[in-house]
């Protein structure tokens, strides 16, 4: 079956659209596209507060979800189901979550059904209803001998920690921290939309005292599931980088190191864990402090050398690639994972991983809109 993913994450930069074809376990990305954000859009949906607003805006994503599948079908072909994420406007794990743009006007406008709001049944089943990727990172990345850490640098950063020779089970998965999210909030201070390149990092210094200041939110420490998103790393958390008063470059340096900081700090004591589980045995223990193990990194922050110079230097004896090297374009990864999301609910199979959100049993995820 070809399918469409599609995908807005928190970084609002845009939507991202993957047409792959899936047949059994087998996923051939055939093409990926991005339609950016106007900046009246990205302004929209970091304001809504009011109902009128919030359901005009749900109709607008609809429209321009719609259109930005089109735009890939007519560049690589028709597809036959499109999984749509939609824009998280709230999410709160385990407890409740919005994403919106309306399925009925992207299944109108395209003629195609559409699996969406994927979320909301792993919440009603008593899991945080995120992360949903995991599935995804376990079909495409477990191998038999070889521990992997599929890591996904968004506007969150958040990890997949597969054994080698895993079963789902196994595998541990959460949200480590902020990743481009913070670092693009303080860009835009400078009236930039991104720290491109890492440049603005490079050229500043990391504030030591702030860094220890922030790493000691509780946070970190909790054991997972857990999720996080802009209701942790948005204007608040800006706000109060910038009580610092220090120069915007070494906050962006900081914000930076922030980044692969948390995923390091998260990595360590996950892998320990994931060992264990799989045997509670001292050979267990000795497998996650020994195993070959390769982190594979997609999402914005591949491009970003600072965050990746910073994630080497933390992880001394990790084997770092990106997705892109393991045959899944590392931009397009996150909106490939809800092609075959959507994929796994037309099927009527169960595409969460209790292991990695919490939930009391594996779900059929999301809403059909024919």
């Amino acid at each position: 079956m070809r399918v469409a993913g599609v995908m807005s994450g928190t970084s609002l930069d845009g939507i991202d659209v993957a047409v792959v074809e899936i047949s059994g376990r087998r996923v051939e990305t055939i093409g990926f596209a991005c339609t950016a954000y106007s900046e009246a859009v990205r302004s929209a949906i970091l304001g809504v507060d009011r109902p009128k607003g919030l359901s005009y805006l749900n109709f607008q994503l609809g429209e321009l979800y719609a259109r930005a599948v089109l735009r890939a079908v007519r560049r690589y072909g028709p597809v036959e189901l499109i999984g749509c994420h939609g824009q998280t406007i709230y999410h709160e794990g385990g407890a409740h979550t919005l994403q919106i743009g309306e399925a009925a006007v992207v299944a109108e406008r395209t003629g195609v059904p559409v699996v969406s709001n994927f979320r909301a049944r792993d919440i009603a089943a008593g899991g945080e209803g995120a992360p949903l990727v995991p599935y995804v990172d376990y079909l495409l990345f477990r191998h038999p001998k070889r521990a992997r850490i599929a890591l996904n640098i968004g506007g969150i950063a958040n990890i997949t920690v597969i054994p080698a020779g895993a079963a789902p089970g196994d595998v541990v998965a959460f949200d480590t921290g902020p990743g481009n999210m913070v670092i693009d909030a303080l860009a835009r201070e400078m009236g930039l939309p991104c720290d491109r390149g890492g440049k603005i990092a490079a050229s500043g210094r990391v504030d030591r005292a702030l860094l220890d200041d922030v790493l000691a939110d509780p946070y970190y420490r909790r054991p997972p599931p857990k999720s996080a998103g802009r209701e942790q790393y948005g204007a608040e958390f800006v706000a109060r980088l910038k009580k610092a008063g220090l120069p915007m470059r070494d906050l962006i340096a900081t914000a930076t190191v922030l980044t692969a900081a948390t995923v390091a700090q998260a990595l360590v004591p996950t892998r320990c864990a994931a060992a264990k589980r799989r045997e509670e045995s001292r050979r267990g223990t000795q497998e996650c402090v020994r195993h070959s193990t390769d982190l594979i990194v997609s999402g914005g922050g591949v491009h970003n050398p600072q965050i990746m110079a910073h994630l080497a230097g933390f992880l001394p004896g990790i084997v770092i690639s990106t997705s892109t090297d393991h045959g899944i374009d590392a931009d397009a990864k996150e909106a490939i994972a809800f092609a075959v999301l959507a994929y796994q609910t037309w099927r009527k199979r169960p595409s969460n991983l209790p292991s990695a959100t919490g939930a009391s049993h594996a779900a059929v995820l999301g809403s059909i809109t024919f």
